[in-house]
């Protein structure tokens, strides 16, 4: 004969105690497990993210050299950083980073992956632009110094035509930067292309087809069909370059250090010369939290204009 289910046993069956009208409360050990499994992860991040992050800002708060204790100064070196013109020009070289890195490694690796996309043996052509990628940027600054320095390979090259008059590429501002930020691109085009491609694959085929069914090719199909399609992807794509050209620090180190003097300086480079090299770590950190906050700033902005984009879209 069967057991009839009540309500109360099907209470104890589901293992919550309660009774009519209150919340069912689940059984806390659980809940303390998975407390316990989140808690090294959560410590890991404290540990080498918000405490460094915590200190980093008050050392921008004080003057302190690494050595004894740090003297508290206030805003005295944002004032400091803000009247040195050697700071407002790394502004303004890392401003002209985060335009060229838009406008040569995307648009390129956009025209590189349009261009081999469906196309027989398109990975194996795209395949050396995606090579550089997997050096470091100090390597790929010592290839490019190899490259562009006076009598270096590309001088010598052109002067096997008769071009001897050459441009002094790592010497003169603001071409150091403009070579520089073409060196970030040949790291960076396959990356670029690389991503655009998995953006054309994942393009369903239905509206590619109706488009060219009604006469849409080349350069109307990319603007009506491609383009809005690509929208996400770009928006990732875009995004993640300009954060890393505002961070954009080692290809300067290796190709020319910031000079001549300080004239192709980024404002990573600035932090880390006035922090190691001239031991100003109250300087040093201000220019740091100025950094982080110009980066989270761009992103924040970027980030809500392309998420009212997709609500209009």
């Amino acid at each position: 004969m069967a057991i009839l289910q009540t309500p109360e046993r099907e209470r104890v069956a589901r293992g919550l105690t309660e009774t009519p009208g209150l919340r069912p409360r689940r059984k806390r050990p659980y809940h303390r497990a998975g407390l316990g499994f989140i808690a090294p992860g959560v410590l890991l991040v404290a540990v080498l993210l918000y405490l460094p992050l915590l200190w980093t800002t008050f050392l921008g708060f004080t003057e302190y050299d690494g050595l004894g204790d740090p003297d508290w100064v206030g805003l005295a070196n944002y004032a400091e950083m803000f009247d040195d013109p050697g700071f407002l020009g790394s502004v303004f070289n890392t401003l002209f980073w985060v335009v060229g890195t838009l406008l040569i490694p995307v648009g390129i690796g956009l025209g590189l992956a349009l261009l081999t996309w469906n196309l027989p043996g398109g990975v194996w052509l795209r395949l050396p632009f995606l090579i550089p990628y997997a050096l470091s940027g100090i390597g790929v600054g010592l290839i490019w110094s190899f490259i562009l320095s006076v009598d270096g390979a590309l001088d010598q090259a052109l002067a096997v035509f008769g071009i001897t008059d050459t441009p002094r590429w790592l010497v003169d501002a603001p071409l150091n930067t403009v070579v520089m930020i073409v060196a970030a691109a040949w790291q960076g085009v396959g990356v670029n292309a690389l991503l655009f491609t998995i953006g054309l694959n994942s393009i369903p085929k239905e509206p590619l087809e109706a488009a060219r069914v009604d006469g849409a090719r080349g350069l109307r199909l990319f603007t009506s069909i491609l383009w809005p399609m690509l929208r996400p992807l770009t928006a990732v794509v875009v995004g993640l370059s300009i954060v890393a050209s505002l961070k954009t620090f080692d290809i300067v180190l290796g190709m020319t250090d910031g000079g001549p003097g300080r004239a192709s300086e980024t404002l990573a480079l600035t932090m880390y010369k006035e922090t190691f090299v001239n031991s100003e770590y109250g300087l040093g950190s201000a220019i740091a939290v100025f950094l982080t906050v110009v980066t989270l700033l761009a992103a924040i902005l970027y980030l809500r204009e392309q998420l009212s984009k997709k609500h209009e879209f």
